[in-house]
């Protein structure tokens, strides 16, 4: 690291994480914690003992401590060659996921955001093209990247899988340990999980890293697992839970009515002994578990009869009241003889009569104790939990399932984004005060999550449900973008002449009132054959026919050719495909909703052409470019074949940017005046290349913005 201030200040910064890392080994090693484990979904666990990392962390900590000197000198010596051609002490990039162009602009001109309306003014504003297809993962890895998905390999948050035709995670892998030890039917593990990342291409911050240039990044989606580089990295969005999804929220109620099931959670009985309420909360798979049997913790929980109660989980006594979250509370499962994971839930007490009802969020990975990586170094989240207290690691930590579900009601989901913004805002200005020179990145999800969930509140037209009282959120968005402005002003405030400050979006913003079923569609027009028999309404395709079928959609992105020699039961011949493609862009481009007399679909985009590249085999053969209000259907994303090609969104999550891109660019502001008129986020990562002097990799596709060159790039679609 680097660092600003005087020459006490500066050696107080950077033994200060020596001090933390050293004293928490000891306190570890002299109260010796159960032996951690390493968990991915359905991979298993293999046991690390706590007492040999204890000691490597010691052992690292008085290597860094003697070597401190030397290695001082040396990076000094490297900082100067490195920076010798930069125009940049330090370059701050701040990310506001789904910041939508047309908002900020309406609120600027009334004075709501003053200091992204000064950025305006004495730097730089402009759209920023989005990816193709317009989502998160794609677009952030598009940044990272300077290329498109075509080059980069992610086009949704989900991928099929050929061979089997079943959804993968698109961004890494993790698969089961390569040795395990079988006794019978019982299993132990005795390594860890592979874990890979399934993105390509260099992040432009290991280009500076090669080049001597040390980079800070903070939540960046699409970094799990983390990659070494010469930097700091705590990954975003794809980090699992410790159940090891994408988040599983479990809600507890004594009442006897049962709901069925929960999309995005489940729900679970409390049962009442003599005024305490028991129940158990279910954890990891357990070690050796053939069937994938869940680890669990009871608890009890005790209300006072005035909307509080006491909590008892895990060894921790937890103060609840109604209608509060309460402090990360760790826990800690039991998986087997001598392993346990360790993880941290909120919880919240949505009422405690007449009937007891209570909320558990997802069981984030405990950045103390991380039973899988979240970042690098390992000890950097250990570092940050130390010095901050503990935080969200999950990926989408924001619960926008239980929302949907109505187990959370608005008021709690907003009080959760809070937090978690709060949390973020930390991290970042503690990193911007250690930062003297190379590269701090840091992206903040609660924009994007708000206008998911709200955006019915400022939709007449949306058919979702909204509270009876619609006044606290009615600007619900606009108080996320008012909080955005507000951190874009204190680091504006922190700035110093040679800096460069990049405020960016990945993608704006639409209505998402009908969602547009494609297996239904090309069910009735002859391109998809089910079972004889089957109703199509299984999940991911199970009741497909794939020896009569000739093309197929799952997950949100568009259609995927059955291509013979590619899907494991393809019958359209590879020298078919083109005009398989063309002929269904064709019909499908300008497809109209009888019912509401509007266009669904606006443009259709071949992936062949528009995500062009060595990995553009990986994502759907034809990209749909959905109409504002349209977006795939919540059934069509689970592959299921339902009886309606269109139909109503009538869950809470109201906005999307699933549609044309051309419908959804981001916002730009810098504090330099970038030479370029147009630009896309594909232009950022060479941006900042340039900035620090470094030749820009033949693998981006995007462009310098400091440069007069107008030339198109592939990615302006």
């Amino acid at each position: 690291m680097h660092y600003t201030l005087d020459s006490g200040q500066r050696l107080r910064n950077i033994f200060h994480p020596l001090v933390v890392l050293v004293g928490s080994s000891l306190f570890a090693l002299c109260f010796p914690q159960p032996a951690q484990a390493y968990i991915g979904p359905g991979a298993g666990f293999a046991v690390l003992g706590s007492f040999l990392v204890v000691l490597a962390a010691i052992a690292l900590a008085v290597i860094i401590l003697i070597t401190w000197p030397v290695r001082f000198l040396l990076r000094a010596l490297r900082r100067r060659r490195s920076y010798g051609s930069s125009s940049v002490g330090r370059v701050i990039i701040l990310g506001f996921d789904g910041m939508d162009p047309e908002i900020a602009e309406k609120m600027m001109a009334t004075g709501r955001l003053p200091n992204l309306k000064k950025l305006s003014e004495t730097g730089t504003y402009s759209h920023l093209a989005t990816s193709c297809p317009a989502m998160s993962p794609v677009a952030w890895s598009s940044f990272m990247t300077g290329a498109g998905p075509g080059r980069h390999g992610i086009f949704d948050f989900l991928h099929r899988d050929p061979r089997t035709y079943l959804p993968d995670l698109s961004s890494a892998h993790i698969g089961p340990p390569r040795r395990v030890l079988r006794l019978g039917r019982l299993y132990i593990p005795l390594s860890r999980p592979s874990i890979r990342l399934l993105r390509r291409s260099k992040p432009f911050w290991s280009v500076l890293g090669e080049h001597g240039v040390f980079s800070t990044v903070l939540r960046v989606p699409i970094t799990f697992p983390p990659e070494r580089f010469n930097g700091l990295l705590l990954s975003g969005m794809c980090v699992p839970d410790l159940r090891g999804t994408q988040g599983s929220f479990t809600f507890f109620t004594s009442a006897d009515e049962q709901h069925a099931e929960h999309i995005g959670g489940q729900q679970s009985r409390l049962k009442e002994e003599k005024g305490v309420f028991h129940g158990v909360l279910p954890g990891p798979p357990r070690a050796g578990s053939s069937e994938g049997e869940a680890a669990e913790l009871p608890f009890t929980f005790r209300p006072n009869g005035d909307g509080s109660g006491r909590l008892d989980i895990s060894g921790e006594r937890v103060e609840l009241k109604e209608g509060e979250h309460s402090e990360w509370v760790p826990l800690s499962f039991s998986l087997g003889p001598g392993m346990r994971a360790s993880g941290i839930c909120l919880f919240y007490l949505k009422q405690s009569t007449p009937e007891v009802e209570l909320y558990a969020s997802p069981i984030n990975i405990d950045p103390e104790r991380a039973a899988l990586p979240v970042s690098h170094p390992a000890v950097y989240s250990l570092y940050l939990s130390k010095r901050q207290g503990r935080f969200a690691t999950l990926g989408l930590a924001e619960d926008t399932w239980a929302l949907n579900e109505g187990v959370l009601n608005d008021s709690a989901f907003l009080e959760q984004c809070r937090l978690f913004c709060e949390e973020r805002e930390e991290m970042l200005f503690s990193s911007l005060a250690n930062t003297r020179h190379g590269c701090l990145v840091c992206v903040f999800d609660t924009t994007d999550r708000v206008q998911h969930m709200y955006w019915r509140y400022r939709d007449e037209q949306s058919p979702a449900p909204v509270e009876e009282d619609t006044a606290p959120f009615r600007e619900a968005i606009e108080a996320s973008y008012e909080q955005a402005d507000a951190v874009v002003g204190k680091v504006l405030s922190q700035l110093k002449e040679r800096d460069a400050l990049f405020v960016m979006s990945d993608h704006g913003f639409k209505p998402f009132r009908r969602g547009v079923n494609l297996n239904s569609w090309l069910l009735q027009n002859g391109y998809l054959q089910l079972k004889p028999g089957a109703s199509g309404k299984a999940e991911w395709l199970r009741n497909v026919d794939w020896s009569r079928t000739r093309a197929y959609a799952i997950g949100l992105a568009g259609i995927y050719l059955n291509i013979t020699g590619r899907e494991a039961e393809g019958i359209v011949n590879p020298r078919e495909a083109k005009a398989l493609r063309e002929e269904l862009s064709k019909k499908l481009t300008g497809l109209r909703d009888e019912e509401k007399n509007t266009v669904a679909i606006e443009r259709v985009f071949d992936t062949a052409t528009a995500a062009a590249g060595p990995y553009a085999d990986q994502g759907p053969d034809l990209i749909i470019g959905y109409a504002p209000g349209y977006r795939a259907s919540w059934d069509a994303a689970q592959g299921k074949v339902t009886e309606f090609v269109m139909e109503d969104n009538t869950r809470r999550w109201s906005g999307d940017h699933c549609l044309d891109p051309r419908r959804v660019p981001g916002v730009l502001f810098s504090n330099h005046r970038l030479k370029a008129s147009s630009a896309s986020i594909m232009d950022i990562a060479p941006t900042v290349l340039d900035l620090f002097g470094i030749q820009v990799p033949g693998y981006m596709q995007g462009r310098s913005l400091l440069s007069d060159d107008e030339e198109e790039t592939s990615t302006h679609v």
